[in-house]
């Protein structure tokens, strides 16, 4: 995976990721409810993206901080379903504006194990989009298994509960989209419940 980091002085600039990280989050919580994307935001430190959200790739720092802010500021139930949102929606960008048309229509042509294939190998190729400075690995056979080592999404977090529904929605979205209407990501292991890495599991068979 490439981190994408530059030298500054000497010293390494904060990895970046894309602003889907927060745009898609910040549109999430604006239909939920408006002041309180306007709280979360200020909080943050982010007022600018009220009246412009971010159109170049940001720190992950302040992705993972808006994040946080949204686990810490709205219940539970919430959270998870603002979170979610925004990754069915990062994954509904990407598919409109960034996968070229012949390649999706080459993965929902080809089998289920095979288009499964191919989209890990895209998105193990764009890691650092959604993964940072964090260590991406995939695995695919019978069905995926993804997982990122250093995630900063969930960093300083301690929790007994899985954090990454962003990350997790994402990943399904794209696969219902791409390889099986019947696909499904759970997130098994989470950093923030002191794991060793944040893994999810992909299956798109129809249960036996």
């Amino acid at each position: 995976m490439t981190n994408r980091r530059a030298k500054a002085h000497g010293s390494e600039a904060p990895a970046r990721v894309g602003p889907n990280a927060a745009i898609q989050v910040i549109a999430a919580l604006r239909r939920c409810d408006g002041a309180v994307a306007t709280r979360v935001l200020e909080d943050a430190g982010f007022a600018r993206w009220l009246v412009e959200p971010p159109s170049e790739m940001i720190a992950e720092t302040e992705a993972a901080r808006l994040h946080g802010l949204v686990r810490e500021m709205l219940p539970p139930d919430v959270a998870d379903a603002v979170l979610a949102e925004a990754g069915r929606m990062t994954a509904d960008y990407l598919l409109q504006r960034r996968i070229p048309g012949p390649a999706k229509l080459a993965l929902r042509m080809a089998p289920a194990g095979l288009a499964a294939r191919g989209l890990t190998r895209a998105i193990r190729a764009h890691a650092w989009t959604f993964a940072g400075s964090g260590r991406f690995v995939a695995e695919v056979d019978d069905g995926a298994v993804f997982e990122i080592y250093d995630n900063r999404f969930c960093a300083g977090g301690v929790a007994g509960r899985k954090l990454c529904v962003w990350h997790a929605a994402v990943f399904q979205r794209l696969f219902e989209a791409l390889v099986s209407p019947r696909a499904r990501a759970v997130e098994t292991d989470c950093c923030a419940d002191r794991s060793p890495c944040c893994r999810f599991r992909l299956s798109w068979r129809a249960p036996v």
